[in-house]
């Protein structure tokens, strides 16, 4: 049962997909239509999750589960994967790949694989002060308050 992000409580389960590119305004639409739908009808067992998600600098997408009404199974959570697979696949881009790095630079969004962000850091092109996305974030609290961090403050801080 889809509802408002902002009505879910901060201890709602999360799970980031980070896009290998940017999506276009008219990807946003058609993705924000299909996980409306999909979220619609989302389910642990037959019995709906209060879910919903959102789509941040139009490259990550959040979905989250109010657990306190219903937690997400291996199930549910396994047919979420597979949506997110179909997206993949329609609109061409790497969504369940975590080998990869989203960064700040400036106004934009960077995204590199893993072994480039070490070089990257290695030649002192970023730093612990450059702003990273910390994807292994849980809940929608954790989001809030440590998803988008100085390099030194996540698990990226291993690098430097």
């Amino acid at each position: 049962m889809f509802v408002p992000f902002d009505q879910l409580p901060e201890d709602s389960r999360i799970w980031i997909y980070q896009s290998s590119r940017k999506f276009t305004e008219e990807e946003v639409v058609a993705i924000t239509t299909s996980l409306t739908q999909f979220l619609n009808h989302w389910n642990a067992h037959g019995t709906p999750l209060e879910c919903s998600f959102v789509l941040k600098y139009n490259r990550f997408l959040i979905l989250a589960v109010n657990q306190n009404v219903q937690a997400a199974s291996g199930c549910a959570i396994d047919s979420s994967v597979a949506f997110i697979q179909k997206l993949e696949q329609q609109f061409e881009v790497d969504l369940l790949d975590k080998m990869n790095v989203a960064f700040k630079q400036g106004e934009f969004i960077t995204y590199k694989t893993l072994l480039d962000f070490k070089k990257l850091v290695k030649d002192k092109s970023v730093s612990e002060h450059t702003i990273v996305f910390n994807n292994l974030v849980n809940t929608i609290e954790e989001w809030k308050d440590s998803w988008e961090v100085p390099a030194s403050e996540s698990w990226h801080s291993r690098f430097f």
